[in-house]
């Protein structure tokens, strides 16, 4: 990437990847995390993270897992389960390190989890399988999991499970079909992007990650348009600040203007179309 070595940067600082290297504790993501902390530490069954695309719940399962002791805890990770039960099976079997014989039938995959899960019970291990873009997931599948979750001693349950999702996921649980599963869920957390305040610490932080060392890159007027033209949704806000220091880069410049945000914004479909009280302030200011 051509501006790296401009800005005296390692890596890319606004890439789109989760890495948990750039996790930024926002309120709403550091409430996200506490409350996933905080519910399976009481064993619970089920807990559902919801979110908009691009919010950052894929970033925040795997800080999530990232943070459980290993010692304590065997993690599961499902990263599609738009699967037929059968196949959902074999994919957690697979995670847990359950033998599985050629040709196993789903009663056959249930018996050999729940040996599993009970052999890490004795070892005073517990058990969570988080499960993302979980809106995908049939209701049949979603009704085997449920089935896993009765597994239980008289103190907890053998299984917890995290489902992240984006908003279509509650729509899809308030079908009757699988309302005992609704009932189940203790936990919830609606994740949200970024407050205006919380734009500059986001992007310093994420600079900083990145080995940047030098004054602020981006004005403060920039960072206000870009937290209206992303909405505060991390992955736009990623997307469109490093469009911007393109910009900046080509220019030969050092410092995101609010012209360099505009010029993104319109490059970008998934951005907010910026209002027209903008423009004459940009016209204004022509410095930016």
């Amino acid at each position: 990437m051509h501006y790296l070595k401009y800005f005296g940067l390692r890596e890319p600082p606004f890439g789109i990847t989760p890495d948990t290297s750039f996790f930024f504790a926002n309120r709403s993501m550091q409430e996200a995390l506490n409350t996933l902390l905080v519910a399976v530490t009481n064993g619970e069954g089920f807990i559902k993270i919801t979110g908009e695309v691009g919010t950052g719940k894929t970033l925040l399962c795997r800080k999530f897992l990232g943070t459980l002791d290993s010692s304590a805890w065997v993690t599961g990770y499902v990263p599609n389960p738009n699967l037929e039960p059968r196949t959902l099976l074999l994919a957690l079997s697979e995670e847990l390190g359950v033998p599985v014989s050629a040709g196993a039938d789903q009663h056959q995959l249930l018996k050999g989890i729940g040996r599993k899960l009970l052999e890490q019970a004795r070892s005073r291990r517990r058990v969570v399988l988080c499960m993302d873009e979980s809106q995908a997931m049939p209701l049949e599948t979603l009704e085997t999991v449920r089935l896993l979750t009765n597994l239980e001693t008289e103190k907890r349950k053998l299984l917890q499970v995290v489902l992240f999702g984006q908003p279509e996921l509650d729509r899809k649980l308030a079908s009757a079909s699988i309302r005992q599963l609704l009932q189940r869920i203790t936990f919830q957390y609606d994740l949200k992007g970024l407050a205006k305040e919380e734009m500059g610490a986001y992007i310093g932080h994420r600079l900083a990650v990145a080995g940047y060392t030098g004054p602020h890159l981006m004005s403060p007027g920039a960072i206000a348009m870009l937290h209206a033209a992303s909405r505060g949704v991390p992955r736009l806000i990623n997307i469109l600040t490093h469009k911007a220091l393109l910009l900046v880069f080509g220019e030969g410049g050092r410092v995101v203007e609010r012209r360099h945000v505009r010029a993104a914004t319109s490059d970008t479909p998934a951005a907010t179309p910026l209002r027209r009280w903008w423009w004459p302030r940009f016209r204004l200011t022509r410095a930016e």
